[in-house]
């Protein structure tokens, strides 16, 4: 398939499609007219790159996904290098959420503070 099929089958832009292959993500073959030429296989990688940017992961983080992929694994999550990202990941999250959470504490003092007969939404 050409370069415009999998953009409409996957969602993603030819642009972006070809910023993965600038990253290595996508290895394109030409045909005789010079035009890109993808495969079934290659639908199923740009899928997984796009779900795993789509919760936060970088394009450098689905490399490793890409390449368990590729070496014929049912996941991209299969591998030991896919499993470091993720806890990885998690890891970034939980330090976001307490970031978040300590942030959240300080606005509701001032909040408490500043107008003592104030309630917060699900606060009593």
């Amino acid at each position: 398939m050409r370069i415009g099929e999998l953009a409409r089958r996957t969602g993603v832009s030819s642009r972006s499609l070809r910023y993965y292959e600038q990253h290595g993500l996508l290895t394109t073959r030409r045909g005789t007219n010079g035009y890109r030429q993808y495969t079934e296989d290659d639908v199923r990688l740009v899928d997984e790159i796009r779900a795993l940017l789509s919760v936060g992961f970088t394009l450098e983080d689905t490399r490793p996904f890409v390449d368990c992929l590729r070496a014929g694994n049912t996941t991209g999550g299969s591998c030991r290098e896919s499993v470091a990202v993720y806890r990885r990941k998690l890891t970034q999250i939980d330090d976001e959420i307490r970031v978040l959470l300590a942030r959240r504490a300080e606005v509701a003092a001032q909040l408490a503070e500043s107008c003592p007969g104030c309630v917060l939404k699900g606060e009593t």
